[in-house]
């Protein structure tokens, strides 16, 4: 071999190791993008799953929620026409209902979900750590004690749901380790708010007592426009306002405080931020509705297992809206005598969801 074609083999042979190099790597970034592409595509399959179930149990109350109404006579209504008896029957009970128990199921579930991203923990919701529990007892005590029944009552019942959340963050804010120490603060204040709740029970008279138990099983029944509008611009103003800058600092707290602390974020500020956009998405539907058990514990939960992947914020509140507005047409239908409420139906139904969760996370390997 002459000494140009070696010098022509030494220049050629750095490019061959090159490409090799690069080939070698291809796969693993060929492999990346189908994963991201395959959970998205997962995300909208399970998004529009829960629209139609949703719009399909806002159909079926419609149509059959309690009593049967003509299919013909209600599509008059929902077109502007007026129908004696069922123009009141739709407009004035069954879609209040509907927009009140899809709003509540969507603050519900987003507050759920923020808490359970944000401390790694399923166990951390609002009826789990406390937040519930001081809603229904404040909203008890302004019936038995003050003698609240109108709009007084569910501005108490927030009050109380946002003053024990500044308490239990604050007993659990100090040092390392905030999510567990809140987790099991929230856990003792509700276990003192559950028994002051029963000692006013006992001190209330009988008809008082009955409504009472509004705060306390969680119910649609009280709904109307009023509450459904107060719920429209609450919750949309703390998600328009507070949510997308609650997201973006929940990102940079799950890579570690540190890190976060690391790359600008202000982590003090950034936690009780996020608790109370957290403790207002679920507070507010409470002050409203009562504590729907199991609604802000599963929500989150159930999107990770459908779509494979960490909690979405937003798709949980759709699953929230759509568990509630399923569960108020199982409550009217379900037993032809007796119309259950919402609550009872949520929290009857919520412990085999839960447990068919952790048998498919263990089966699969992986948690929610």
């Amino acid at each position: 071999m002459s000494t140009s074609e070696m010098a022509a083999a030494e220049m050629i042979q750095p490019s061959k190791t090159k490409d090799s190099d690069s080939s070698a790597q291809a796969p693993k970034a060929i492999t990346a993008v189908p994963l991201a592409s395959r959970r998205k595509s997962r995300t909208r399959r399970t998004a529009l799953w829960m629209i139609l179930a949703l719009l399909l149990a806002i159909a079926a109350y419609l149509f059959w929620g309690r009593d049967r109404l003509p299919a013909d006579e209600v599509l008059q209504v929902l077109t502007g026409q007026s129908v004696p008896g069922t123009s009141f029957i739709i407009i004035e009970d069954r879609l209040p209902r509907i927009a009140v128990g899809a709003l509540a199921g969507a603050g519900l579930g987003i507050s759920g979900s923020l808490f359970q991203r944000w401390l790694g923990n399923p166990l951390a919701s609002p009826d789990v750590i406390g937040v519930g529990y001081g809603a229904s007892a404040a909203a008890v005590l302004a019936v038995i004690i003050l003698g609240y029944n109108d709009w007084k009552l569910n501005a108490f019942s927030l009050a109380g749901g946002l003053l024990i959340a500044a308490l239990i963050y604050w007993l659990s804010a100090s040092g390392k380790r905030t999510g567990s120490r809140l987790i099991l603060a929230g856990l003792a204040i509700g276990a003192m708010l559950q028994a002051l709740i029963q000692y006013l029970l006992t001190q209330a008279q009988v008809n008082t007592a009955s409504d009472v138990m509004h705060w306390l099983t969680g119910s649609l029944s009280s709904s109307n426009w009023e509450n459904a509008l107060l719920l429209l611009v609450s919750l949309g103003v703390i998600g328009i306002l507070l949510l997308p800058v609650v997201l973006r600092q929940l990102k940079m707290l799950e890579l570690g405080e540190d890190t976060a602390a690391a790359l600008g974020l202000h982590v003090g500020w950034a936690r009780a931020l996020l608790v109370f956009a957290a403790v207002a998405m679920g507070a507010l539907p409470i002050a409203v509705t009562g504590p729907l058990a199991f609604v802000a514990f599963l929500a989150g939960p159930i999107t990770a297992a459908l779509t494979r992947g960490p909690i979405n914020i937003l798709l949980s509140g759709l699953t929230g809206a759509t568990l509630v507005i399923v569960a108020n047409f199982f409550a009217a239908n379900l037993f032809a005598e007796l119309s259950l409420p919402v609550g009872v139906i949520t929290g009857a139904f919520g412990a085999p969801f839960l447990i068919w969760i952790l048998v498919r996370a263990n089966s699969t390997g992986s948690g929610a």
